[in-house]
C-alpha cells in the first residue's frame, strides 16, 4: 500500500516535471529574440542601400550629401532603438505574464 502510493508520488512528480518542462519551453519563447534582430537588420540594410541610392543620384554637393545621410542614418538608428526597447517592454511583460501564469497552474497543483 504505501509503494502503491510512492510510485503515484514519483508518477505525479513525473507529470509535473512534464508540465513545468513544457511551461519553460514557452517562456523561453516569450523571450526570443531573432525577430528583432531581423528586423533591426534589415532596417539596417536598407538605410545603408537607400544611402548608396541618394550618393549616387543627389543634385548636391558631396559635402550636403553626406552630411544629410548621417543625420538621416542616425534618426533611422534611433528610431530602430525606440523600437527595441517597445519590443523588449513588451517581452518582459509577456515574461512576467507567463511566469505569474505558471506560478498559479504550480500552486493549482500542490493544493
Amino acid at each position: 500500500m504505501a509503494r502503491d502510493k510512492d510510485l503515484n508520488l514519483v508518477e505525479a512528480d513525473e507529470d509535473q516535471e512534464e508540465v513545468l518542462d513544457d511551461e519553460f519551453d514557452e517562456l523561453v519563447e516569450a523571450e526570443s529574440t531573432s525577430g528583432i534582430v531581423a528586423f533591426v537588420s534589415g532596417l539596417a540594410l536598407g538605410a545603408l542601400i537607400g544611402a548608396g541610392i541618394a550618393l549616387l543620384v543627389a543634385p548636391e554637393t558631396g559635402d550636403v550629401t553626406r552630411r544629410r545621410l548621417r543625420s538621416r542614418f542616425r534618426d533611422v538608428q534611433d528610431e530602430a532603438r525606440g523600437q527595441v526597447e517597445d519590443w523588449r517592454d513588451d517581452a518582459r511583460r509577456e515574461l512576467r505574464r507567463q511566469r505569474r501564469k505558471l506560478q498559479r497552474r504550480l500552486r493549482g497543483r500542490r493544493e
